[in-house]
């Protein structure tokens, strides 16, 4: 495989690994828990609400792309659900912080992400085809 096919999946697998963490995050958006004390701690046997994620994205050395996954700072945000058996005095619970137009346009960005990158291999492939045909 080319340098330049290289580069194009480290590109195609950074976007999968984007439009993986953002569905998790959609799916898990309206998920809830108990919201943390003063001191961060969780109340003994309340769930916790899930930790939304995001991808860094950095250059790799030689070429193409890195992904890593951290957690979302913050991570949650409180709302009013007074129905909850965790709720809190006043009747907060902790949601994910996930924004969903976001999460839409990230899903987006990767798809045209990967298809750009297999357009490039594509490329890759019919002039390394083309080149060994000139020599053959």
């Amino acid at each position: 495989m080319s340098s330049i096919s290289t580069i194009a999946l480290s590109g195609m697998n950074a976007a999968a690994r984007r439009l993986e963490v953002s569905a998790s995050n959609i799916a898990n958006a309206a998920s809830t828990g108990a919201l943390p004390n003063a001191d961060g701690t969780i109340p003994a046997g309340a769930p916790t609400a899930y930790a939304p994620l995001e991808v860094v994205q950095t250059a790799s050395a030689g070429g193409g792309t890195q992904t890593t996954v951290t957690t979302v700072t913050p991570s949650t945000t409180a709302v009013s659900d007074p129905q909850a058996p965790f709720a809190n005095q006043n009747g907060l619970v902790a949601a994910p912080n996930v924004d969903l137009s976001r999460e839409l346009v990230g899903q987006m960005i990767a798809s045209y992400s990967f298809a750009a990158n297999a357009k490039v291999m594509a490329a890759d492939n019919r002039m390394t085809k083309t080149l060994l045909d000139i020599k053959a």
